[in-house]
This record gives structure tokens, sequence and C-alpha cells, in this order.
């Protein structure tokens, strides 16, 4: 039964525990929230990361293409510049596992080509009775690995004597295959380079006209207009068509990259501009700005990290766009030149309508420029909302 309440006006009774005191009682935090508590800002975006499935597994798609790049010669199962002279368009081999019932492990059929005299067109038959087993790790076409030493060790190879051509070939007879995992190469780090330089200038002269603001903030903004009026593709054909053709690949391709950088950071420039007029107003920047802090020591330490979850988001769609800008630019004939191969140029191949209904496979190189450009934007929308301060 409950205690009798106490008649109206009487006094309450008043308890005082004689025990100590410990402050550490008043909460005491379990294992897993000291875990959070004590956690680094790095390990909680991590956190977070990680609960984006689909950014995680662009994350991995991309660090995996990184990293294959390093061995693209020994990835490859033919030199990039190896020509196969009898098995011109050739169209891609099936890999088989099973010959007549019975388990022979990954193999190809030998080929037999036959020319159509009614349409003058190369017809190519499998022959059964020719079955050609994968070799593995093993010696094949030689190469110089980064132009350094030489070698002719490849993760996979035809048979001795055999051919394998899982994508097809070109108009030379070249392996599709071969020429994509090379191209990745050229692909993949143009926009890498690319985005750092537009970073750089973005970063410097929209931070400088932020924080600064007056004659130079004018100044910034008009540039910034004038670049962003004038079209992208017609300019960077302009800008592409005046280097010189005597230029060597690796000066063309350097070229290609500070045009793409030189026009993609304006932009950037104009949301750091935006951004930091509203931050320099906040009292930690007085406070900075009283104890004699320098301005490129503001905008690097306490500005930018301010809204860095934006620059990661702008990072990660300026290099897909960067990638689609070489593309096309090889693509026209205007962009990177052979002997240097990028995916543009491998999508060259595939100008004509007539090549397209023929010869299909060559629109290949098409596949990873889109598989790249959607891991691109899906790890970006992951690393946005992980650097988030406000989610």
């Amino acid at each position: 039964m409950n205690a009798p309440l106490p008649p109206p006006g009487a006094p309450l009774e008043h308890y005082v525990s004689t025990a100590p005191f410990d402050p550490q009682s008043v909460e005491v935090m379990t294992e897993e929230q000291m875990r959070v508590y004590q956690a680094s800002q790095m390990r909680l975006m991590w956190w977070k990361f990680k609960r984006h499935r689909l950014a995680l597994a662009s994350g991995i798609f991309l660090a995996t293409l990184y990293v294959m790049i390093v061995f693209c010669e020994f990835l490859a199962p033919y030199n990039l510049h190896t020509r196969n002279v009898d098995f011109i368009h050739a169209p891609p081999q099936p890999i088989h596992m099973f010959h007549e019932g019975q388990f022979v492990g990954p193999f190809v059929y030998g080929r037999q080509m036959n020319l159509n005299m009614d349409t003058l067109k190369r017809e190519y038959t499998d022959d059964r009775t020719d079955v050609q087993p994968l070799r593995f790790f093993c010696r094949g076409d030689g190469y110089e690995f980064w132009g350094l030493f030489e070698g002719d060790l490849h993760i996979v190879c035809p048979a001795e004597g055999g051919q394998m051509f899982l994508l097809g070939t070109d108009r030379l007879g070249r392996d599709v295959l071969s020429r994509i995992i090379y191209g990745a190469r050229i692909s993949l780090t143009i926009g890498l380079i690319g985005i750092t330089f537009s970073f750089v200038l973005g970063i410097v002269i929209g931070g400088l006209a932020g924080y600064h603001g007056g004659v130079l903030d004018l100044v910034v903004q008009r540039i910034i207009e004038v670049l962003q009026s004038i079209p992208s593709i017609p300019l960077w054909m302009a800008l592409a068509a005046i280097m010189p053709v005597t230029w060597s690949p690796i000066l063309i391709y350097f070229g290609i990259t500070v045009i793409l950088g030189l026009f993609d950071w304006t932009g950037l420039a104009r949301a750091v501009r935006s951004k930091l007029l509203s931050l320099r107003e906040e009292d930690y920047v007085l406070a900075a700005q009283l104890m004699g802090a320098k301005s490129s020591r503001i905008i690097g330490r306490h500005l930018i990290p301010g809204f860095m979850s934006h620059l990661i988001a702008t990072a990660t769609i300026s290099i897909p766009g960067m990638i689609l800008g070489e593309t096309a630019l090889s693509f026209l004939g205007l962009g990177l030149r052979p002997p240097i191969t990028s995916w543009g140029i491998l999508l060259t191949e595939a100008r004509s309508v007539s090549v397209i209904a023929f010869y299909p496979w060559l629109l290949y190189p098409m596949i990873p420029v889109i598989l790249v450009i959607l891991a691109f934007n899906f790890l970006g929308d992951g690393l946005r909302d992980a650097a988030d301060p406000y989610r």
C-alpha cells in the first residue's frame, strides 16, 4: 500500500546523503558511447560513409581502377601496338568452360576467316575442333613497364599459337580489351591532374575575392562571368587546335590537362567566394584576426574546412566532367593524338554509322566511361553526406 500523504501545510521530510559526491557517477557512458565521444572527425566521417552502400561500392570500384592503371602492361593480354593482320575487325570471342560435356577450364575456340566476295566483309566462324585453353601468369608480348624496363609477363595470355580477342579487334587487328586497359591510364589520370589544377585556382582566387571583397571581388566576378559566357566545347576545340603538331604526345597530354583545368575553376571560385562572404563575419574569424593570423591561415585553417562537404562534392563531379571533356576532344580529333591511347581516341574508331552497324564492339570503350562517371557521382553523394556537419 502507498504511504499516506502528509496533511496540508506540514513540512516535507528531507533526506541528505552523507556519501561523498562523485562527479563521474552523474552520467556514466557506455563503452559504445565513449567510442563515439572520443572518435576523431575523420573516423566519424568514415562511419557515416560506410552506411552509404552505393557510395562505398563506387569508391572500391574506382580505387580498383586506379590501382589497375599502374599495372596496365601486366593486365593487358596484348601489347598496345600489337597487330594481328589475319584478324582485322574480328568479333569478340566468348570464353567457354566445357567442351563436348567435359570440363576443360577457360578456353576459346579457334577462328577461321572467310572473305565474302559479295559484301567484301570478313566473316569469322568458330572452329569447334580447335580448343585453345587460356594461360595465366604467362609469357607473351613484350612491353616496357612505364618506359623503365622491359618485360613480357601477363596475367592472362592466349594459347601458344592461338588468339584471344575477348572484346574483338579494330581496323588494324589490335585487341580492343588491351587498348581499353591502356587507355584507362590516360583517361583516369587526366581528371585527377586537371581537378588539382582547377582546385588550386578556384580556392585561391575565390577565397581571396570572398575574404577581402572590394575591388578584387569585383574584378574576379567580371572575369568569371566572361569565362562562363563562352561555350565550353568550341573554346576547348579552338585552344586544342592551336597546339603545335610538332609537340610530343606528353606535351599534348599536359596541354589538354591545362586547358580543362583553366576553364573549370570558375564555378568553384564563385561557390568559395559566396561561402566566405558569410563566414568571414563569424566571431571565430574576428578572434583569429585579433590574434594576428594571416589571411592565408584564416582561409585555409578556419574557413575552407567549414564547407569541405561542398568542395568534396564539387571535386567528384568535376573529375568526370574533365574525363568527358577529354573524351569529347579526342573523339572530335582535337584532343590527344596517337600514339597516346585514351578512351576518347578509341571511340574515334566508331565515328561512322556504317562502322557501328557492322562492328558494334568498337563502342565498348564507352562502357568504362559511363561506369566511371556514375561511380564518381555516387561517391560524391556519399562523401558529401559524410562530411556535412549539419547532418
